[in-house]
């Protein structure tokens, strides 16, 4: 555990190089790590000018009784910017490797900051100008001055440079010990325009009729951390994209002996063939048509779906066969469901054809047995006409037969037993429900849909950048949880914290007041003490298009 000893201080020193002296002043503080007296840098001041070093020194000399400087009349205080966020998510971005995989030049900067801005706001680039204006982007990150083109231009740097930056992030996260295992799974995000250049129409899970949309496939670790993530276009079938994942595994992981896990319909005997060309391994579920032909070509057998995992061999692989006995009751009571439904409305039709005579029996039949077609129980639910009354008609042979498989699931593998037991296999598989939290939190926390963006490298950018915000989410919600404090919540509480400015003479600093409440116990879970005072550095952000000049009057 770290105790501060006393103090935070400006070091100053000097070295010749070449005939020529130069200087250099380092924030730093020192603390008590396990009976010694250590010293760490905080920020880099070297950019600072004589009077503000000095106004930064006397400020640390008074920062107990700051009351003992108001009797020079050149001290002004003002209120700072918003401190909290970024300085909290830009340590974490340290601890995860973050900050080192996109470099400390100005676009692996600027990058950072679009990475932060997306955890606060899910706007545009516009809008992430706007908040480093509120927040102390510019000080904290070493930001110059930059506007909404620099964001974009930032945007085709992290699609040329993205498979560095995953491979850097790869190698700190794993080291020499990387996984053996991965989930790739794959996800749609539609769009309210058609001007992006990856835009097309395809199979779309938002249920957005009407609608073009980008494919986005996600590699992540067997715990779930995102590792590689792609964007196709929008046409693009799931099985296709397997190969790009299986291309970065090889090259630019470096990886071997792995074992990808995907959902089923997505490892194809096509992408299953790649994979073994690598020498990988797979762990899928088949669906239920193959099922159905796997008993009819006596291979399964019913009585073999047990809660308890049945493990066969045939062909060469491995098949774990399970019946889910609360999925199968959810589906029974999901289907009777909709039986009431189908007879409640029959009899709305049938008293509103016996109080209108010049009612057409036809029409009301035919909008029922849509009804019937749209809830999926039209191969054993039926509806016939007898004078002005229609009767329901059901075949229980066929709907047993269709409750035949509920709650059953085959997980197929080419693993050995002497690799992984059945209960591995079908435990690893369950692990897809990773991915699928990751989808969501892109889609609904992160809000992935590309509303502001066309470009292709515009487009990669900005998902990649959706990546790389969930990675800190991620982190935050490690260590919020026990808080009860949803990571939205988080962030904007950690919002209020803000600076007070300090202006003595010409020169000026933050000073960052001690946190209280629930920012106090924010920073406390995620092990993060801020700074007493941070240099205020005066860049100017701003936005070149004004959109005030531009509304028009009603």
């Amino acid at each position: 555990m770290l105790h501060t000893v006393d103090t935070m201080y400006v070091d100053t020193s000097y070295s010749t190089q070449r005939g020529k002296t130069y200087c250099r002043h380092l924030l730093r503080d020192s603390y008590r790590d396990k009976g010694k007296v250590k010293h760490r840098t905080l920020a880099n001041l070297s950019h600072c000018s004589d009077e503000e070093i000095a106004a930064i020194r006397l400020a640390l000399k008074h920062k107990s009784n700051l009351s003992a400087l108001g009797t020079a009349e050149d001290i002004k205080t003002k209120q700072g910017t918003r401190i909290g966020v970024v300085y909290t998510v830009n340590i974490l971005s340290e601890r995860i490797g973050l900050v080192k995989a996109l470099g400390h030049h100005s676009q692996g900067r600027l990058a950072l900051w679009q990475v932060i801005a997306r955890l606060i706001n899910q706007g545009s680039r516009l809008s992430a100008v706007r908040l480093a204006e509120s927040h102390a982007a510019c000080d904290i990150l070493g930001l110059d001055s930059f506007n909404e083109d620099s964001l974009y231009n930032n945007l085709a740097w992290l699609c040329r440079q993205q498979e560095a930056i995953e491979k850097r992030l790869f190698r700190h996260r794993y080291g020499d010990k990387a996984p053996e295992l991965f989930l790739y799974d794959v996800t749609s995000s539609y769009l309210e325009g058609v001007k992006n250049i990856l835009a097309a129409f395809g199979y779309n899970r938002d249920r957005k009729k009407g609608k073009m949309q980008l494919v986005i496939g996600l590699l992540t670790g067997p715990d779930g951390t995102p590792v590689s993530v792609r964007v196709f276009e929008g046409n693009t079938q799931d099985p296709k994209t397997v190969g790009e994942q299986v291309r970065s595994l090889a090259s630019s992981f470096g990886v071997k002996g792995v074992t990808l896990v995907g959902d089923r319909g997505m490892l194809k005997q096509k992408e299953i063939n790649l994979i073994n060309d690598k020498r990988f391994h797979y762990i899928t579920a088949i669906t239920k048509p193959q099922i159905k032909k796997l008993i009819a070509d006596g291979v399964f057998q019913m009585d073999l779906f047990d809660e308890r995992l049945c493990t066969l061999k045939w062909d060469n692989v491995r098949y774990i066969l399970r019946r889910n006995p609360e999925r199968a009751k959810e589906l029974a009571n999901n289907r009777e469901a909709k039986l009431m439904r189908i007879k409640e409305l029959l009899k709305e039709k049938n008293g509103y054809l016996a109080e209108h005579s010049r009612a057409k029996i036809g029409v009301a039949q035919r909008k029922v047995l849509e009804t019937i077609k749209r809830l999926r129980i039209d191969k054993w639910v039926d509806v016939v006409i007898h004078g002005r009354a229609m009767e329901l008609v059901i075949d229980e042979e066929i709907k047993k037969q269709t409750a035949q498989l509920d709650g059953c699931y085959v997980i197929k593998t080419d693993l050995s037993t002497k690799v992984a037991t059945a209960e591995t296999v079908h435990d690893r598989y369950k692990d897809l429900a990773q991915v699928e939290r990751a989808f969501r939190t892109f889609k609904s926390g992160l809000e992935v849909r590309p509303a502001f963006v066309r470009k292709e490298e515009s487009t990669r950018g900005h998902v990649f950048v959706v990546m790389l915000a969930y990675l800190l989410e991620r982190e935050l919600y490690n260590y919020w949880r026990r808080l009860e404090v949803t990571v939205e919540e988080g962030i904007d509480e950690l919002s209020s914290l803000r600076g007070v400015e300090i202006r003595i003479g010409q020169g000026t600093c933050q000073s960052v007041p001690e946190p209280t409440g629930l920012n106090k116990h924010l920073l406390d879970a995620a092990h993060i003490n801020l700074p007493s005072v941070l240099p205020s550095r005066k860049v100017h952000v701003a936005t070149r298009k004004k959109l005030v000049s531009e509304r028009k009057l009603d």
